[in-house]
C-alpha cells in the first residue's frame, strides 16, 4: 500500500545525516502528493514543499495568503507519500515568534524533516521580486531563536532564509546568515543570489549548510548542481519546477482539444492508465482489501 515505510524520526536522522555527507543534496518541489512519489522514483534525495507552489495550487499570488493549516495539512499529505525527508517552506512564520513556535511543532507533527522561515515583513512577497521588505535583524533572529526553542525533536532542521540581498545588498545578507547561525539556525537559506560568487562570500561566512533556490525566470543565475557543488552548496532546490512543465503540458493539451475536437492526438504525451495505477500501487490495495474484506462463510 502506498504510504511512507519509513518513520517521521527517521527521516529526519536521515536529513542530518545527509546535511553533513558533503555530498550536494537535490529537493525538486513536489506539487501535490503524487509528484512526490514521482520525485522518489526518479533517485533525488530530498522533496521540497513551496510555499509559491501551495498559494499557486490555491489560486492565490505568493503574496502570505495561505494559512498555517493550509500549509500543515498539504506538507502531511506530501510526507506520507514518500520516504524521502520533506523540506517545507514556511513562510515568516505565520506571525510573531510565538506563531513562529507554533508553526515548527504544528509542521513537526506534519511528518516534515524541516522547514525555513524567512525575514521578509508580513505580508510577504515572491523572494525574486522587486519591492519586498525585510524586518530589522533583531526582530528576525528573534524568529530563528523561538523555532530553535519550540522544536521536540532535535534532529527537525531549522533554516534561516535572509531576503536580505535584494534589499539591503550583499553585505548585510552575509551579516544576517551569521546572525542566524548564532541563533542556532541548522542550514542557511541565502535568497535571489545573482550567481556563483555570491553563494561563495555566504559559505565563507557561515559553517552551516548552505541552501541554494534555482529557481526559473528569477534573479539568480540557474547553475548546474557540479557548479552547486563545487561552491560548498549543500542542497539545491527546484521549488516550482515541476508545477510549470505540469501547467504547460495541461494548456498545451486544452488548447490541443479546443483546435481538434478531442485528446486523439495527445495520448502519447500522456501518462498510461498502468502506469499511474503502479504509481499510487492499485494493485497492493486491491490485494489488502481482499485479505480483510473479501470472505467466504
Amino acid at each position: 500500500m502506498l504510504y511512507s515505510t519509513t518513520s517521521a524520526a527517521e527521516k529526519r536522522s536521515a536529513f542530518r545525516a545527509d546535511l553533513a555527507s558533503g555530498r550536494l543534496l537535490r529537493y525538486p518541489g513536489a506539487f501535490n502528493p503524487l509528484s512526490a512519489r514521482l520525485i522518489q522514483r526518479a533517485g533525488f534525495e530530498g522533496v521540497y514543499v513551496s510555499g509559491a507552489v501551495l498559494a499557486a495550487d490555491l489560486g492565490l499570488p505568493d503574496i502570505g495568503l495561505t494559512t498555517l493549516t493550509e500549509v500543515a495539512g498539504r506538507s502531511q499529505q506530501i510526507a506520507r507519500m514518500t520516504d524521502l525527508p520533506a523540506l517545507v517552506d514556511a513562510d515568516t512564520g505565520f506571525g510573531e515568534p510565538m506563531n513562529v513556535a507554533r508553526t515548527v511543532q504544528a509542521l513537526e507533527d506534519a511528518g516534515v524533516a524541516g522547514l525555513h522561515l524567512e525575514d521578509q515583513v508580513n505580508p510577504k512577497r515572491c523572494g525574486h521580486l522587486d519591492g519586498k521588505e525585510v524586518v530589522d535583524r533583531d526582530t528576525a533572529v528573534r524568529r530563528i531563536s523561538a523555532a530553535v526553542t519550540a522544536r521536540r525533536d532535535p534532529n527537525f532542521v531549522i533554516a534561516a532564509r535572509t531576503d536580505a540581498r535584494g534589499v539591503l545588498g550583499m553585505t548585510e545578507a552575509v551579516e544576517r546568515a551569521r546572525a542566524y547561525q548564532d541563533a542556532g539556525a541548522d542550514l542557511i537559506f541565502p535568497e535571489a543570489m545573482a550567481g556563483a560568487s555570491e553563494f561563495e562570500r555566504i559559505r565563507s561566512a557561515v559553517d552551516v549548510p548552505i541552501l541554494a533556490n534555482m529557481t526559473e525566470f528569477g534573479k539568480s543565475e540557474l547553475l548546474s548542481t557540479s557548479t552547486l557543488e563545487s561552491l560548498g552548496v549543500n542542497l539545491v532546490i527546484y521549488p516550482v519546477t515541476l508545477l510549470r512543465l505540469a501547467m504547460r503540458a495541461a494548456e498545451d493539451g486544452l488548447t490541443t482539444i479546443a483546435d481538434q475536437g478531442g485528446q486523439a492526438e495527445l495520448l502519447d504525451r500522456m501518462q498510461h492508465r498502468r502506469e499511474l495505477y503502479d504509481l499510487v500501487d492499485y494493485a497492493g490495495y486491491g490485494t489488502f482489501d481482499s485479505s480483510v474484506h473479501d470472505f467466504r462463510v
